[in-house]
């Protein structure tokens, strides 16, 4: 099984966490695979070790993968996580009150930013 994390804006505009299961399946000697999702571009990113951004949206419907250090997520619901090296989220939040996104552990950040076709 692969997680993602979603963060959305609903019908009110509040922005929400929700866990998402991939859908792998498998196909022998190669593992197991999703299902294709067209991308349209990759970002490399470096973030300063006190990035401590207030709510903002996502400027794009895009995945985030977190390369190394730590991040907390806080969603307009008040709602926190904290995200390791290795996570994925999905933002889709482009709209609405948006989610504040913090450094933790006051080291550089390295992500990759996945965006999508639409």
């Amino acid at each position: 099984m692969m997680i993602y994390t979603r963060v959305f804006t609903d019908d009110n505009g509040e922005s929400h966490f929700e866990e998402v299961d991939v859908g792998l399946v498998e196909k022998g000697e190669i593992g197991k695979l999703s299902n294709k999702i067209g991308v349209k571009g990759l970002i490399f990113r470096e973030t300063p070790p006190d990035y401590d951004f207030d709510y903002h949206n996502a400027p794009a419907r895009q995945f985030v993968v977190l390369l190394d250090g730590s991040i907390e997520i806080e969603v307009s619901s008040g709602e926190k996580k904290t995200f390791q090296a290795g996570e994925i989220l999905l933002v889709e939040d482009t709209t609405g009150k948006g989610h504040k996104t913090k450094t933790l552990n006051n080291k550089v950040r390295k992500s990759l930013f996945i965006t999508f076709d639409d």
